[in-house]
């Protein structure tokens, strides 16, 4: 049985694309929890406790969000020279 041949489009992103990513989650999730902060300052009544609730509790969601991971490793990578075969070298009749 033969493996299966993976792709360079099948592999994972770079770690600097990934934390890149992540990043850029991290600073949505704050930036939002920034607006839920002004907002208590402007929203009256039992509302309040909306923008209250989303300061208090995404810089929780915002952290593991951030410091989720995505582990590949449920497929293995082929180098190059085991996708194509290597014929042994002739042997010219010689022994050692």
């Amino acid at each position: 049985m033969r493996a299966k041949s993976v792709s360079i489009t099948e592999l994972p992103p770079s770690p600097d694309a990934e934390r890149h990513s992540r990043m850029i989650k991290y600073a949505i999730a704050q930036g939002i929890r920034v607006l839920c902060i002004v907002a208590v300052f402007f929203v009256h009544g039992w509302w309040v406790l909306i923008p209250a609730a989303g300061a208090v509790f995404l810089p929780y969601f915002a952290v593991v969000a951030a410091n989720n991971v995505r582990r590949g490793g449920s497929t293995v990578v082929q180098r190059p020279g085991a996708i194509v075969p290597v014929a042994p070298s002739p042997s010219n009749g010689r022994q050692a």
